[in-house]
């Protein structure tokens, strides 16, 4: 390899981040490409954080400080009319999708993160891996790595048969700025991860950085997800069609949704929800939401190229593990490639290890989201669901670290 060697890193989200950084710790010429043009937006998502999480993004050089995000101490679980059915001693950091890409980025030479990068293909040569741009742009280098999420162009291009699979149910998610919640439903959500079992469906919210990411008390929002059962047919495909009945394939725009879907979620919520969380739905001014997939890679390198992340595997956010397994992935490369002067074995390394660790990630999601598919079909598949249906297992088992994950994922 080059005295420098370069690595191309597709796509510019938290994972492509972190590969980026951790690589150039070691020595590594890093350019990222990213294939939106102008910064990414603060998504309207919260992140369970976990100490793996926090560590590496220290590794990164960004301070996992205080203003990470908000320390909730306790989980507890409402029943429909709101009062508490279960609660648990539990305490867990919670941080926004934003806040942590603004520490991430931050680290990283603006002048090496290219934005607007739409990638076309990928060739390999050698010692040497190409990358071919959609204006005609061409980059080279030693390494490249596929961090462009669950529609990677990567992926498609080494696994085309590889495509995210529907779990059967949705994720609405909103964001509510604290000062807008009233005095009662504050004092009982603020300071707690919360949740609420109507059948066969999950609510659940905590406190985040605010617009300005802001972790003091009244400057904060209360993020809120809700799963709910929705068929492929008709209910999912109606939700992805907008307005002037274009059909969305598998994400539709925030903006798009139509004003009666919203409504309709607005309305079950009254109906289904604890009063604070019915408050908190009403509230979020732009709810949306996120139709669930698993996505499983069978290979992880091919030669100079690697996937990462969501790129290479997409578990249900029950696990709260998205943004941790892509740092512990990014972290895993860069150590087997600081280890092996050889990258294609190097990568093989990588792939040995990661495949293991995100199988086990995306079938312990399938498990904690076992009760909210449409359809549970075998034996085995209620009685998984029958076990993380109560609110104490709900408690003890969401979001937490894998460290302490029981023996059914392995």
């Amino acid at each position: 390899m080059a005295v420098q060697p370069r690595a191309l890193v597709i796509g510019g989200s938290l994972g492509g981040l972190f590969a980026g950084l951790l690589l150039r710790r070691d020595g590594w010429h890093v350019e990222i490409f990213e294939r939106v043009p102008e910064a990414l937006a603060a998504r309207g998502a919260g992140i369970a954080t976990h100490p793996e999480l926090l560590d590496i993004l220290a590794r990164c050089g960004a301070r996992a400080d205080d203003n990470v995000g908000v320390e909730v101490p306790r989980r507890m679980v409402l029943d429909a009319s709101g009062r508490v059915v279960a609660e648990r001693v539990m305490p867990q950091v919670f941080t926004s999708w934003g806040r942590l890409y603004a520490l991430a980025k931050a680290q990283f030479p603006a002048a090496q993160y290219r934005g607007g990068s739409s990638l076309e293909r990928i060739e390999q040569r050698g010692e040497t891996v190409i990358a071919c741009f959609a204006d005609g742009q061409r980059a080279e280098g030693e390494l490249l790595v596929g961090a462009d999420g669950i529609h990677s162009t990567v992926r498609a291009q080494l696994l085309p048969a590889v495509r995210p699979l529907y779990a059967g149910y949705v994720a609405w998610r909103g964001l509510v700025e604290e000062k807008a919640i009233s005095s009662a439903t504050h004092a009982c959500l603020l300071d707690r991860f919360a949740f609420c079992l109507p059948p066969g469906e999950q609510m659940l919210g905590y406190p985040v950085a605010g617009t300005a990411n802001s972790t003091r008390p009244g400057e904060r929002r209360y993020n809120f997800v809700w799963y709910r059962p929705a068929a492929e047919e008709p209910d999912l495909a109606d939700m992805l069609t907008d307005a002037n009945g274009q059909r969305h394939q598998m994400s539709i725009p925030p903006p798009c949704i139509r004003p009666a879907v919203i409504a309709r979620m607005r309305g079950a919520a009254e109906t289904l929800l604890a009063p604070q969380f019915a408050e908190i739905v009403g509230l979020a001014r732009e709810p949306f939401f996120q139709p669930i997939y698993d996505l499983e890679s069978p290979q992880l390198a091919f030669g100079r190229v690697a996937l990462l992340g969501d790129a290479a595997f997409v578990a249900r956010p029950h696990v709260g593990m998205g943004v941790t397994k892509a740092a512990e992935d990014a972290l895993a490369l860069a150590g087997a490639l600081r280890e092996v002067r050889d990258v294609a074995s190097a990568l093989r390394g990588y792939e040995r290890a990661r495949s293991r660790v995100g199988a086990k990630v995306v079938a312990r999601a399938r498990h904690l989201g076992a009760y909210m598919q449409a359809q549970v079909r075998t034996a085995a598949e209620r009685a998984m669901a029958e076990r993380y249906r109560t609110p104490e297992a709900v408690l003890r088992e969401t979001a937490t670290p894998m460290a302490t994950w029981g023996g059914e994922a392995q």
